[in-house]
């Protein structure tokens, strides 16, 4: 049985909250030097990654404003982490970009259940 494809949408947004929330009132420099939470919250990133390749390539082209390939590129090099992870890079995705993500997800959704 293939899962539906809004159930990845919906665990992308679950990612990123933990992410967020992880991450909440740390400073870039707190967040490096804790490990746990470091690897915590890249974890999630590349899961956001890994969801958003199960979401059908019509879904993503008719969706323009998730930025599909960003997403699933940036999990492609966290989990080939010889390419080196930027910290500067990897906090401006937790601060700038998750917020702004997660608000286009929750608009595809809110799209499609009206839809529906």
């Amino acid at each position: 049985m293939t899962r539906e494809w809004r159930f990845y949408i919906t665990d992308m947004l679950d990612f990123a909250e933990k992410a967020r929330r992880y991450t909440r009132g740390l400073t870039q420099a707190t967040f490096v030097e804790n490990a746990m939470i470091y690897d915590a919250t890249l974890r999630n990133l590349e899961l956001i990654g890994e969801a958003a390749t199960h979401v059908p390539a019509e879904v993503r082209g008719q969706c323009p404003e998730v930025p599909w390939r960003q997403v699933i590129a940036t999990r492609n090099r966290l989990i080939h982490a010889y390419l080196g992870i930027d910290d500067d890079t990897l906090w401006s995705i937790i601060e700038t970009d998750l917020p702004v993500l997660m608000s286009a997800l929750t608009a595809l959704l809110d799209r499609v259940d009206r839809l529906s």
